[in-house]
C-alpha cells in the first residue's frame, strides 16, 4: 500500500489517503489495521504543521480496535456511467484507508463494501437493499449518477439510514427525506448559474441572443434542463430549440445540425461524458461555432482531454468542487492525487466522494456513536467544514445554492469564477479558427 505524509493538518477528519482498490463487481477495503503515518486530526490552530518537530517526538497514536463498523455503497463500476463512478469510487476508498491507518471511526476499524451496479438504477436499489437488510452494513454513501442517488434515497429513507451524497437534484430533496444530504450537492438546476451570473459581467451586445438545447432524457437531464430554462427566461435569451434524447445517443450530429441551423449562439448540451464528447465532435464536425457552448458532466473528468484534445477546449460547464478552490485541506487532496494518478490535481468526483465519505464521518464523530438519528440531529444543527469549504444544511439536507463555474483551456476544467475565486478569467466568445 502506498503511503504519503500530510504537509496541512485539517478540521475533523478531512486528511489524506491513498491507494486504489483492484476493479471488481464487489470491492471491500479491509480493515487490516497499520502504524499511521501520517498527522492525526488536530484542529489547525493547535499544530504547526510548517516544522516537524513533533514527528520524532509524539508517541505513536493507537490505532482502531474492536469490530468494525461496515459502510456499503452502490456505484456504477460498469457501463455508461462507470467513467465518473469509479473516481467516487476511489475517494471513498481512499477515505476508509485513511480512517483505518489513524484512529478508525470512534475508535474502531472500517470495513468497506462496494458494489457495481452497472450503470443501472433498479440495481443500484436492489445492492443498497441488499446491503442494508442482508450484508447488515452499520452505515451507507451514496450512489451516482442523480437517477441512482434518487432512487436509493427513498431506500435509505425506508431503513432509517444516513445517506450522503450528490442527492437526486431538486426534486429528490422535495420528498420529506430526514436522512438524506447533499454534501455537497450535484444539484443538476443551480449546474450553470455561474455561467449566467458571468454573463451579467458582459455588455449586453456581447450576450448571447439566443440557445439551443438538447438534454439527455433522464432525471439527470431533466434537473439541469429545469434550471437552465429558468436561466434563460431571467437571461431574456431566447430559446429556439429545446430537444430530449435516449440514452446511448448513436450519433449527435442531426441534433447538432438541427441547433446549427437554428442560428442559436449558445449551444447548450446537458449530456453525460459518452454523449457529450459525441456532441463536442459534431460541433467541429459540422462546423457548429457559437459564441459558447454550456456542457453537463463530461468536461469535468480526464477522458474529455483524452477523447477530444483542443476540440474539447473553451466548453463551460459547472460544479461544486475544483481542486484550485481556496480552502486549505484541497492541498491535501494534491497529494492524494499526485500518489494515485499521478496528477497534483485531484480529479473532481474523487473530490465529491472524499468530501462524501468525511460528511459522514464528521457525523458519526459528531454524534458519539452510529445512532443514525444521533448524526442527523449533528449534521444539521453544525456547520461542516470538508474539501469544499464549510456548509450548513436545512431541514431537506441541502446548503445555500451555489456553483462554480468551469471551463475548459488547454485541456483542463480550469476555475474561471466566480471572481472571488477564479484563477483564470474565461474566455468568450469561443475563438474559433485562431
Amino acid at each position: 500500500m502506498k503511503r504519503f505524509k500530510a504537509t496541512v493538518v485539517a478540521v475533523a477528519l478531512v486528511l489524506a489517503a491513498c491507494g486504489l482498490a483492484e476493479e471488481g463487481t464487489t470491492t471491500t477495503t479491509s480493515a487490516e489495521v497499520d502504524t499511521p503515518t501520517t498527522a492525526g486530526a488536530t484542529p489547525p490552530e493547535t499544530t504547526d504543521t510548517s516544522t516537524g518537530d513533533t514527528a520524532s517526538t509524539e508517541p505513536e497514536a493507537e490505532g482502531p480496535s474492536g469490530d468494525p463498523i461496515v459502510i456499503g455503497a452502490a456505484l456504477p463500476l460498469t457501463g455508461e456511467f462507470a467513467d465518473t463512478g469509479v473516481f467516487v469510487r476511489d475517494g471513498y476508498q481512499a477515505m476508509v484507508e485513511y480512517w483505518n491507518e489513524n484512529q478508525g471511526l470512534l475508535g474502531r476499524p472500517v470495513e468497506l463494501i462496494i458494489e457495481d451496479d452497472a450503470s443501472d438504477p433498479g440495481q443500484a436499489v436492489s445492492l443498497l437493499e441488499k446491503l442494508i437488510t442482508v450484508d447488515g452494513v452499520d452505515l451507507v454513501l451514496g450512489g451516482y449518477p442523480g437517477s441512482s442517488a434518487a432512487a436509493q434515497m427513498a431506500v435509505a429513507e425506508q431503513h432509517g439510514m444516513v445517506y450522503v451524497s450528490m442527492g437526486g437534484h431538486m426534486a429528490s430533496f422535495e420528498q420529506g427525506f430526514q436522512y438524506s444530504f447533499g454534501a455537497p450537492p450535484l444539484m443538476g438546476q443551480w449546474w450553470y448559474r455561474g455561467f449566467f451570473d458571468f454573463l451579467e459581467t458582459l455588455p449586453e451586445d456581447a450576450r448571447p441572443t439566443s440557445a439551443a438545447m438538447m438534454t439527455a432524457n433522464n432525471p439527470v437531464g431533466a434537473a439541469v434542463r429545469e434550471g437552465t430554462l429558468s436561466d434563460l427566461e431571467a437571461a431574456g435569451i431566447e430559446l429556439v430549440m429545446d430537444e430530449l434524447y435516449d440514452l446511448p445517443l448513436a450519433s449527435a450530429e442531426p441534433l447538432v445540425s438541427q441547433a446549427m441551423n437554428s442560428g442559436a449562439d449558445l449551444f447548450i448540451a446537458n449530456s453525460f461524458f459518452p454523449d457529450g464528447v459525441l456532441t463536442i465532435r459534431a460541433v467541429h464536425a459540422l462546423g457548429y461555432q457559437p459564441k459558447a457552448i454550456l456542457e453537463g458532466i463530461g468536461t469535468l473528468i480526464p477522458s474529455w482531454e483524452e477523447e477530444l484534445g483542443d476540440e474539447g477546449d473553451y466548453v463551460f460547464s459547472g460544479t461544486a468542487m475544483h481542486p484550485d478552490l481556496p480552502f486549505t485541506e484541497v492541498e491535501l487532496l494534491r497529494e492524494m492525487s499526485n500518489e494515485l494518478y499521478g496528477t497534483t490535481a485531484p480529479p473532481i468526483y474523487f473530490m465529491f466522494g472524499a468530501t462524501w465519505a468525511d460528511t459522514l464521518a464528521q457525523g458519526v464523530e459528531g454524534a458519539g456513536d452510529i445512532d443514525q438519528d444521533a448524526i442527523v440531529g449533528w449534521l444539521k444543527s453544525n456547520e461542516v467544514c470538508s474539501f469544499g469549504g464549510c456548509l450548513t444544511y436545512d431541514e431537506r439536507g441541502l446548503p445555500e445554492p451555489y456553483s462554480y463555474l468551469v471551463q475548459v483551456q488547454d485541456g483542463v476544467p480550469q476555475l474561471v469564477g466566480p471572481g472571488d475565486v477564479t484563477v483564470v478569467d474565461p474566455i468568450y466568445p469561443i475563438p474559433w479558427g485562431e
